[in-house]
C-alpha cells in the first residue's frame, strides 16, 4: 500500500463474502489467509477482493479492490496459480493504489469428498486405525444428529461396507456421505458450529464442515457469512444491533425495522452488493414511510413540505455554487462512479446539476443485439425487477394500498392491453447515471404529464404499505407504438430532490432502441416500462432475482427480453456468457 494502517481484505463470489483477520500496522500486510470456494459452469466467477483500512474507532474504509475471473486464472495450465495484482482506486479505475499477491489451485471434487470423509472419521474412530467399526459407526449416525439415520444405523453400515469386511474405511464413508447427501443427507446440521445445512449443494455443505474442523488448528481461514464486503467491514456497533435484532442482513422486502439495508444483485459479477445510502436519511425514511405516525405526517403537509424542498434543492443545483458540492458527492459515492467513463472532464462541470446529468464516452453503453428490434434493452442505469403480471408485483414488490397500471398511466392512456400486462421497474439512485434510453424500436405516439408529489422511490417507501409512491408522484408517460411489441408504456417518475424530468424526443419522432431519450435532474428517481400482455418474455435471470424481491443491478443496454410474437428469434442465456 502506499501508507501505514491495518488493513482487512474481502473476497465476494456471487452471494458470499469473506474476511480476513486485520493486519499489524503496516504499509506491507500479510494476512496468508485462504478459502475454498466452489466454482460452477454457469455460476459466478468473477471474485472481487476488496482491501479496507481500519482504526480503533472502527471506521473501516475501502481503499482499493480488483476483479479475478477465476475461469481464467483456473485454465491455465499451472498446478498452482499465482499473480501480482494493482489494486484499483475505488473512485477512479484507472488509478492504481497498490498492489496485491494471491494464489490459488484447483481441488478435485473427489479429493474434497476424501478430505471431509477422513474429518468426519477421526471424530468417532477411539483406535485411530483409520476405519470404523459398527459402534464407532453408529456414534458417528449420532453426532450427525439425524433421527431416521439413527432408526437405520445397520442398514446403512451394510450400505458402506461395499467388500464386506465387517469396518467401514475412508473411501467408503466417502462413497456413503456424497451417495446419501444427494439422496437424503444424513447431516442437517454443521457438527462443529450447529449450522443448518441444505442451503445450497453437497459439496459446499462438504466444505463449510471442512473447515469447520480447520478452526482452531493453525490454519488462516477466511471468516464467511456475510453477503456483502460492506457487511463484513462493519464495525462492533453494527454487530451489536444484528444481536439485538435491530437491523437484519438478507435479500427480500425491506419493511419496518429491517428497511436498514439495500441489497442488490449485480448482474454483471453475479454478486450481492450493498447501496450505499447515508445512516440518517435511512432513519428518517423509515419513520416517515413505514409507519402511521409517518402516513399522519403525509397527509397534513409533508407532501407540499417535499415539493417545495425539492424545487428549492433543484434551484441550488443549477447555480454556480453547487460546483463545489461534485467531489463531496463523488467522495461519499466512491468506488461506485466511474469518472473514466465520462464524456467532459470534471472541471467543465459549471453547476452541479450540470454533473449530474453528465454524459457517457461513446461506446460506454454498447447495445445488446442492437440490429434486432425484438429484443428489449435495459432503459436505464439501475436496480430492475420485472413482473410478467401486476399482481406478482404488489405480491412480491410494490406494498402501496391503491397501485394499478391504470392509475399508474392515468385515464387519458391506459389500455385493457396495458392494464394486464408485464412491467419493469429501473430504479435510478443519486450516483447513477442519470440519462434515460430507448429500450424498443418504435414511435412516439404521444406525451402526457401527470402532476403530483415527490415521495423517494427508495425502496423504503415501495416496499411500505402507508404510501402510493408510484400513482401519486410527479411523471411524464410516454407511448411507444412498435411492430414487435405492440403499444410501450414509458413512465419516468420524479422523486424527492427531482422536479425536473426533461425528454429529447417529441410526439411522431421514430426511436431507435438504444437511443438518448431524455434526462433526471438531480435527485433519485424511476422508470417503468409496462408492456402489452403476453407481449414479452424478461429474461430468466431478471425475473429470478425479482421473485426473490431482489433488485437486479443492470446498466443500459443489457437485454431485457424477448418479444414473444416472434417465435423463431433465439436470444442466448446470458447466465451461459461472463462479460468482459
Amino acid at each position: 500500500m502506499q501508507f501505514k494502517d491495518k488493513f482487512f481484505a474481502c473476497l465476494s463470489l456471487g452471494e458470499r463474502t469473506y474476511r480476513t483477520e486485520t493486519s499489524d500496522n503496516t504499509h506491507r500486510p500479510v494476512w496468508d489467509s485462504e478459502k475454498k470456494v466452489i466454482v460452477e459452469t454457469n455460476g459466478p466467477h468473477i471474485a472481487r477482493i476488496s482491501v479496507f483500512e481500519t482504526n480503533r474507532f472502527s471506521k473501516n474504509t475501502l481503499v482499493g479492490y480488483c476483479e479475478v475471473d477465476l475461469f481464467e486464472m483456473l485454465t491455465k495450465d499451472l498446478e498452482e496459480h499465482s499473480e501480482d495484482l494493482p489494486l484499483l482506486d475505488p473512485s477512479s479505475p484507472n488509478t492504481n493504489v497498490g498492489s496485491i499477491s494471491i494464489s490459488c489451485h484447483i481441488e478435485d471434487p473427489v479429493e474434497t469428498e476424501q478430505s471431509f470423509a477422513r474429518r468426519v472419521l477421526a471424530i468417532v474412530d477411539y483406535d485411530e486405525d483409520g476405519t470404523l467399526s459398527l459402534s464407532e459407526f453408529s456414534d458417528l449416525m449420532k453426532a450427525f444428529g439425524n433421527k431416521l439415520a439413527v432408526a437405520k444405523i445397520e442398514e446403512l453400515f451394510r450400505q458402506a461396507d461395499t467388500n464386506s469386511d465387517g469396518i467401514v474405511d475412508i473411501d467408503e464413508l466417502a462413497a456413503l456421505l456424497a451417495d446419501q447427501q444427494e439422496k437424503e443427507p444424513l447431516i442437517t446440521n454443521c457438527p462443529v458450529c450447529g449450522e443448518d445445512l441444505g442451503k445450497y449443494d453437497n459439496i459446499n455443505d462438504m466444505i463449510h464442515m471442512t473447515l469447520c474442523f480447520d478452526e482452531g488448528t493453525g490454519n488462516q481461514i477466511m471468516t464467511g457469512g456475510f453477503l456483502t464486503d460492506k457487511q463484513a467491514s462493519y464495525g462492533w456497533m453494527f454487530k451489536l444491533s444484528e444481536w439485538a435484532h435491530y437491523s437484519t442482513y438478507d435479500v427480500g422486502l425491506r419493511s419496518g425495522s429491517t428497511a436498514s439495508h439495500i441489497l442488490v444483485f449485480d448482474r454483471r459479477t453475479k454478486r450481492i452488493v450493498e447501496e450505499v445510502i447515508d445512516g440518517k436519511i435511512v432513519l428518517s425514511m423509515r419513520a416517515l414511510y413505514q409507519s402511521k405516525v409517518g402516513l399522519t405526517l403525509i397527509n397534513t403537509g409533508v407532501k407540499d413540505l417535499l415539493k417545495n424542498l425539492s424545487e428549492k434543492q433543484g434551484k441550488k443545483m443549477n447555480s454556480t455554487e453547487s460546483a463545489k458540492d461534485i467531489p463531496k458527492f463523488l467522495e461519499l459515492f466512491k468506488g461506485q462512479i466511474n469518472m473514466d467513463e465520462v464524456k467532459d472532464p470534471i472541471e467543465s462541470f459549471k453547476t452541479f446539476n450540470e454533473f449530474f446529468i453528465r454524459g457517457l464516452k461513446p461506446g460506454a453503453r454498447p447495445i445488446a443485439h442492437g440490429d434486432q428490434d425484438s429484443v428489449a434493452t435495459c432503459a436505464a442505469d439501475s436496480r430492475l425487477m420485472a413482473f410478467s403480471s401486476i399482481d406478482e408485483s404488489t405480491r412480491l414488490w410494490i406494498k402501496g394500498r391503491k397501485f394499478s397500471i391504470e392509475g399508474l398511466l392515468g385515464t387519458s392512456v391506459h389500455s385493457d392491453a396495458l392494464n394486464k400486462g408485464s412491467l419493469v421497474i429501473f430504479r435510478l439512485a443519486p450516483q447513477d447515471y442519470h440519462r434515460f434510453h430507448v429500450p424498443v424500436s418504435g414511435t412516439v405516439e404521444k406525451f402526457v404529464e401527470i402532476p403530483g408529489c415527490l415521495y423517494t422511490v427508495n425502496p423504503i417507501a415501495v416496499n411500505s404499505k402507508y404510501c402510493n409512491v408510484f400513482t401519486e408522484n410527479k411523471r411524464v408517460v410516454s407511448i411507444i407504438s412498435t411492430s414487435e411489441f405492440g403499444k410501450v408504456a414509458f413512465v419516468a417518475i420524479g422523486a424527492t430532490m427531482v422536479g425536473s424530468i426533461t425528454f429529447l424526443k417529441k410526439e411522431g419522432d421514430y426511436i431507435h432502441k438504444g437511443d438518448e431519450f431524455g434526462y433526471f435532474s438531480f435527485g433519485g428517481s424511476t422508470v417503468i416500462c409496462v408492456f402489452e400482455k403476453d407481449a414479452i418474455q424478461f429474461d430468466a435471470d431478471l425475473v429470478a432475482n425479482s421473485e426473490r424481491s431482489l433488485e437486479t443491478l443492470v446498466s443500459v443496454g443489457m437485454t431485457l427480453g424477448v418479444s414473444t410474437r416472434n417465435k423463431g428469434l433465439q436470444v442466448p442465456d446470458l447466465q451461459k456468457f461472463s462479460l468482459e
